[in-house]
C-alpha cells in the first residue's frame, strides 16, 4: 500500500537555492528538490509542505508576519491534508536569526510544541496514527548576503543535534541529523544546492523505511 508522507519545512523543504541577492524568488526543479528525491526513492505519495522563513515557534517574525509560526502552520498542514502515514518536520534554521534572541535551548522548546501537536491524540486520531521524523537541519554559516540576519546563528545550530536527538527519543519518533550528511551552501550560509538535494533525499527515504521496521 502507498504511503502518503507530508515534508513540514522551511525554504529548504520548500527549495530554495543558495541566493546571492536578497528578495528574490527562487525554486529548485521540482526533480531537484529533497522531498520528490524522497518521493521518487519510496515510492509515497508526496504533500510537499515547505514555507520559506518558518519557524519552528520563534512567535511573530517582524520581518516577514506572524504566519510564519511552524505551531500555526503544522496545525493547517495536517488538517488540510490527509489522512497521512508518515510526517517529516524540518524546522529550526530560522529560528537562529538574531532578531529572535532565542537560545538553542529556546528553539529545541518550540521544536517539542510541534511533536506534541503531532503526536498528540487530536491529530493522531484524525489521521489514524502517523509516524514522525525529526530532521535536524545542518548548521548555517554566517557569510553571504544574509549573514547580518543570522548573527549569532552558528554556534546555536551547532549546538542543536544532541538537543532534538534527545527530544526525538523523549518522544519516540525518528531521528536524523542531516548535518551528518549534507552542508548548506558557502553561497549564503543557508540553503543547499541542487546536489545537496539530492544526497538528503536518498537521506530521508532511507530514514522513513526505517520507520515501519
Amino acid at each position: 500500500m502507498t504511503q502518503t508522507v507530508l515534508t513540514f519545512g522551511d525554504s529548504n523543504t520548500h527549495g530554495t537555492p543558495p541566493i546571492t541577492v536578497r528578495g528574490i524568488y527562487a525554486r529548485h526543479y521540482a526533480s531537484t528538490r529533497w522531498p520528490q528525491v524522497m518521493a521518487a526513492q519510496t515510492g509515497c505519495t508526496l504533500i510537499e509542505e515547505g514555507l520559506p522563513g518558518r519557524t519552528a515557534c520563534a512567535g511573530a517574525d517582524p520581518e516577514m508576519g506572524a504566519h510564519m509560526d511552524g505551531h500555526l502552520g503544522l496545525r493547517v498542514a495536517l488538517e488540510s491534508h490527509g489522512p497521512i502515514d508518515v510526517l517529516t518536520i524540518m524546522l529550526g534554521t530560522n529560528d537562529c536569526k538574531a532578531h529572535f534572541g532565542l537560545t538553542a535551548e529556546g528553539i529545541t522548546a518550540g521544536v517539542a510544541g510541534l511533536l506534541a501537536i503531532a503526536c498528540g491524540e487530536a491529530m493522531q486520531t484524525r489521521h489514524s496514527g502517523f509516524k514522525v521524523l525529526l530532521i535536524c537541519p545542518p548548521p548555517v554559516l554566517e557569510q553571504g548576503p544574509i549573514a547580518q540576519v543570522f548573527y549569532g546563528g552558528a554556534a546555536k545550530s551547532r549546538a542543536l543535534p544532541p538537543l532534538y536527538a534527545a527530544l526525538a527519543k523523549n518522544w519516540g519518533v525518528g531521528f536524523l541529523n542531516a548535518g551528518e550528511h549534507i552542508e548548506v551552501s558557502q553561497q549564503d550560509g543557508v540553503h543547499y544546492d541542487a546536489p545537496t538535494h539530492k544526497i538528503l533525499g536518498k537521506v530521508v527515504a532511507e530514514n522513513i523505511a526505517s520507520l515501519a521496521r
